[in-house]
């Protein structure tokens, strides 16, 4: 029997981006909150600027925990699942202390996708196969929350829309902001100048994307310094605006959060009415029981899913608030890959920076133009950054001219390590029948517990604007002077990725959504879900300040309807 713990007010399972942000004002509110993480505090002592550790080997000392439980995956539910790695790590800050820290709003199209295309083009547009619905609310419902997390986590940037005011050093195609960014974007490169350059020419409008990093000093923290171990990587003055260092140790300080570290969560536990009791967890050798009034779910959306479907009982023989059968529906990946590299007859200058360090281009994305001519919806934000180690150069494409060993390739390598650049380039994707998530009946983890079982595939409309993108891309860098550009495949199965969205959908209509607009479960009450599993659609953007966002909604309406949620 695991041993009883006594109760707390709200247990959050995930100190990560969403539970970290749902934590203050949670705390703040006076609740007493258990926050149960899988991993451990990190400091700058594990933050080496090694490129083969942090790359290659994927940041052992945090990510045991998760590579254990890596997804398998496979493209239709005729396919052999095979398994693939985890894109996602454990520690307090979860995530956020390694990621790219891009750090973008969605735009106010990605929330009314239905609608907006039934009134543009009309509704045959969507693809018939799509599950997409419009969000229960709009962008104006989230903006306020969008500004509190900037402002509290700190968040850099250049606004292009402050109160209706249009701004062209910012993204003129943004939704309207209250006030600008608490801090000055990060500062651009001879390169990506080149690129902004280039991007006006062809009479777009470019611009420096937000992150959370700090550019000045800010909350007593340093600002960045540039020195390029961002991706894969975590910083060690702080910079980068991680929950570890910016929500969670103020939460802490309210004297009302207690953070347990190495503690697994095995299994959701309901009374014979279906309320949640609390949760099991394992830490060390021993088992516990946390109870509390309400938990908030606020892992990866693999492990939310997951751990929801583990969660059985008399009340849910199914996994828990999966009666209706719609948890692990709706997912979909964000269609990173296919990008486009350039080789340039010059040296670039863009030896490390950050990869949140770069010019992006919106008038492709979302519905920011036209589509009455073309074949599919959405589009894809355009990215030119910096961030280049000798790891990545040595591994760069030889573009066809030597073969790719021996002296001709080393000499190929050491004239143009410094003139390759790879965009990033983020799709619209959209979630639809046969895209899921479930339990691989044979794949278990260490404590043999199923792995998540990822079926899914892209599909026309996302490989349609895989290569309308491409085709944007390609005519950028040439414009910008480059000699030669590669595309790379478009591929065809979603594998894992670090934009992970669907599973247990936001939605009013309980027979196709999990959680309602609030965040919390239509079949269990006191149970709140954080995190893009949540997310109904991706617009082109990463997602995590969209779940700040909506953690921080949630964690706001908790605290303001706390008799109601509890009963």
């Amino acid at each position: 029997m695991p041993k009883q713990l006594p109760k707390t007010d709200v247990v959050i399972v995930g100190m990560g981006a969403a539970g970290g942000v749902a934590s203050l004002p949670l705390t703040q509110a006076g609740l007493k909150v258990i926050g149960l993480e899988a991993g451990g505090w990190l400091s700058p002592r594990d933050f080496a600027p090694d490129e083969l550790r942090n790359g290659s080997r994927n940041w052992p000392q945090s990510a045991q925990k998760a590579a254990n439980e890596a997804p398998t995956v496979r493209a239709t539910s005729n396919d052999v699942a095979v398994q693939g790695g985890h894109p996602m790590m454990n520690a307090v800050g979860g995530t956020t202390m390694h990621y790219w820290a891009q750090s973008w709003r969605l735009n106010p199209w990605d929330f009314k996708v239905v609608s907006a295309t039934r009134e543009r083009y009309g509704l045959e547009r969507l693809p018939e196969d799509s599950t997409v619905e419009d969000w229960p609310f709009g962008y104006e419902e989230l903006e306020p929350y969008y500004d509190k997390v900037e402002y509290t986590v700190g968040i850099s940037g250049q606004a292009g829309n402050v109160q209706g005011r249009i701004n062209e050093a910012g993204n003129i195609f943004e939704g309207e902001r209250a006030r600008e960014y608490p801090m000055q974007a990060l500062r651009g490169s001879p390169f990506t100048e080149r690129m902004s350059e280039a991007a006006r020419a062809m009479g777009a409008h470019p611009f420096q994307g937000p992150a959370a990093i700090t550019t000045e000093v800010f909350d007593g923290r340093a600002p960045c310094q540039y020195h390029g171990f961002c991706n894969k990587g975590g910083c060690h003055v702080q910079a980068k605006s991680s929950t570890a260092v910016t929500t969670i140790p103020k939460a802490v300080a309210t004297g009302n959060l207690d953070v347990v570290t190495f503690a697994r969560v095995t299994n959701i536990v309901t009374d014979n009415n279906g309320k949640v009791t609390g949760v099991d967890y394992i830490k060390g050798n021993e088992t516990y029981f946390q109870p509390a009034d309400v938990v908030l779910l606020g892992s990866y959306a693999y492990e939310n899913v997951r751990l929801l479907l583990l969660s059985k009982s008399r009340a849910f023989p199914n996994g828990l608030a999966n009666n209706s059968g719609q948890v692990g529906q709706h997912y979909f990946s964000h269609h990173q890959g296919a990008p486009v590299t350039a080789l340039f007859p010059f040296d670039l200058h863009n030896w490390y920076g950050l990869p949140a360090q770069g010019t992006a281009i919106d008038n492709w994305a979302d519905d920011n133009f036209d589509h009455s001519d073309l074949n599919f919806i959405g589009g894809a934000n355009l990215w030119a950054h910096t961030d280049r180690k000798p790891m990545s150069a040595a591994k760069m494409s030889t573009f066809g001219e030597v073969r790719n060993w021996g002296s001709d390739w080393k000499a190929f390598i050491m004239q143009n390590a410094d003139r390759t650049n790879s965009s990033y380039i983020q799709k619209t994707t959209l979630p639809y029948v046969g895209n899921y998530l479930d339990l691989d009946p044979t794949v278990k983890d260490t404590l043999g517990f199923p792995v998540t079982r990822i079926t899914a595939r892209y599909r026309d409309n996302e490989k349609r604007i895989a290569a309308y993108s491409q085709d944007k891309m390609e005519q950028w860098y040439l414009e910008a002077g480059a000699s030669k550009v590669i595309r790379s495949g478009l591929g065809n199965t979603m594998g894992p990725s670090t934009h992970a969205y669907g599973g247990t959908r936001m939605g009013n209509n309980s027979q196709t959504n999990v959680v309602d607009q609030w965040g919390f479960a239509h079949e269990v009450p006191n149970l709140g879900i954080l995190g893009a599993s949540t997310m109904g659609t991706s617009g082109a953007r990463n997602p995590t300040l969209t779940v700040q966002a909506l953690a921080w909604r949630t964690a706001e309406y908790l605290a303001n309807n706390w008799r109601s949620v509890v009963g």
